[in-house]
């Protein structure tokens, strides 16, 4: 089942495709919109009036506030050194620990951008399509790139 039972959605969300995301032990916040081929893990919040663009990763540990644009194919990390193995067996849930990431309240997600783990991406931030974020970016803040370089602080907006 796509949508398990666990999933906590808003009132007036819309998931296009129901059979076409993956979602579970999750919150959706209100008037949301989910496209295609989303996956929210566990403990993954997304805010209300948010839109989560097709092919779009969000894992455990993210935290997305409230009227924040993620665009197509966008990716969470949430674990600084993975690894598929521990002492030779597969790693369990046990072997490793989720680091939080946060997105602020509306922010805007370019398609194809990256999240590593850790940072805090500022209200009304932009994130360029394409760029991989590495560090916190400040409120208002425009970066792109790889890794993603700031281009326009908030105080020149």
């Amino acid at each position: 089942m796509p949508i398990a039972p666990d999933v906590k959605l808003g009132a007036d969300v819309k998931i296009f495709h129901p059979a076409l995301v993956n979602l579970y032990g999750c919150t959706v916040g209100s008037e949301t919109k989910v496209g295609a081929f989303v996956e929210i893990q566990k403990n993954a919040s997304i805010g209300a009036r948010c839109k989560i663009s097709s092919h779009t990763f969000v894992c455990e540990g993210v935290t997305i506030e409230d009227e924040v644009f993620v665009g197509h194919g966008v990716m969470f990390i949430n674990d600084r050194y993975p690894r598929a193995t521990a002492d030779g067996a597969l790693q369990t849930e046990a072997d490793w620990q989720v680091v939080p990431t946060r997105v602020k309240r509306g922010a805007s997600i370019g398609s194809g951008a990256v999240i590593l783990c850790g940072v805090t991406i500022g209200e009304r931030a932009l994130i360029g399509a394409g760029a991989v974020v590495t560090h916190d970016v400040p409120p208002d803040a425009v970066v792109a790139g790889v890794p993603a370089r700031l281009r326009r602080s908030g105080e020149s907006r």
